[in-house]
């Protein structure tokens, strides 16, 4: 089961679908739930003529707003989780983009799930940046929630999508929390007869989870390269999922991020709630 949970506010877009899913979700699990919010702060010096003593005046300035901005996104988590009586904590600090990205990154490598909302494209700003880099830092499972979401989550319905890979697997073991409390599983497997090895087959996968009591509705749909993620979320449409369990492709060097053909779609289109595992 999960037991601690970590969840990034965001502080430079709207925080409910954060919020909403991981107090819902901590709610479900009787969880711990961390909340983290950071005010960023640009590194970008800016010319003063006045010399040293400005410029350290403009920093503490923009410290000072972005501390504000990020105590501002907590406040609305906490109201939240005192209504839903959960037990959770909370952590409010300022910094650069690398400094967000390696102590979130560090928080998450202790907990069983981190939440974060998906990057809004078209906007090339950092509370669109730390989510993704979660995917890579955290050592763990990363669940997306759609910037469109609002209210509880309940996975009732979950689709796995299935390749036979290392990552496919990783994300299957990653999501067994949220398996075992669904009421209906579905293997999403594209192109299967050239992508997936015989040994790691949807029958197989589908022999697995019935060992551990767990029937799944295997489907297998063809796709070109350039259609899987719209292929994955117009069944996720049709079936009325609630959230989907996937593996994270790519790598990160912090600034030179390479996302997977599959992973940069869905994070560009989500539609549905979305666990990956990298």
């Amino acid at each position: 089961m999960y037991r601690n949970m970590l969840v990034h506010i965001p502080t430079e877009r709207s925080v409910r679908p954060a919020v909403d899913g991981s107090v819902s979700l901590a709610l479900a699990f009787g969880a711990h739930l961390q909340a983290v919010a950071v005010g960023y702060i640009s590194t970008n010096v800016p010319f003063v003529a006045e010399g040293g003593a400005a410029v350290a005046s403009f920093y503490d300035i923009e410290n000072e707003r972005a501390l504000e901005r990020a105590n501002a996104a907590i406040a609305v988590f906490e109201t939240e989780a005192q209504n839903a009586a959960i037990a959770h904590s909370h952590r409010a600090f300022t910094g650069s983009y690398a400094e967000a990205v390696e102590t979130v990154g560090a928080m998450a490598r202790l907990t069983d799930l981190t939440i974060v909302s998906q990057p809004e494209s078209g906007r090339d700003i950092f509370d669109n940046h730390v989510p993704q880099e979660m995917l890579f830092q955290s050592g763990g499972p990363v669940l997306f929630m759609p910037y469109t979401f609002h209210g509880a989550l309940k996975a009732a319905r979950v689709g796995i999508c299935w390749d036979g890979s290392r990552l496919a697997a990783r994300a299957l073991r990653d999501a067994m929390p949220f398996l075992t409390k669904a009421d209906a599983l579905t293997a999403i497997t594209i192109n299967e007869a050239n992508q997936v090895p015989s040994e790691a087959s949807p029958a197989q996968l589908a022999k697995y989870l019935a060992q551990l009591g767990l029937p799944v509705r295997t489907v297998s749909l063809q796709s070109d390269r350039a259609n899987v993620q719209s292929s994955i979320l117009s069944l996720a449409a049709d079936d009325n999922l609630d959230l989907l369990v996937m593996g994270g492709y790519g790598h990160s060097r912090l600034q030179e991020r390479i996302l997977g053909g599959v992973t940069r779609e869905m994070f560009r289109a989500m539609t549905v709630p979305t666990l990956m595992s990298h």
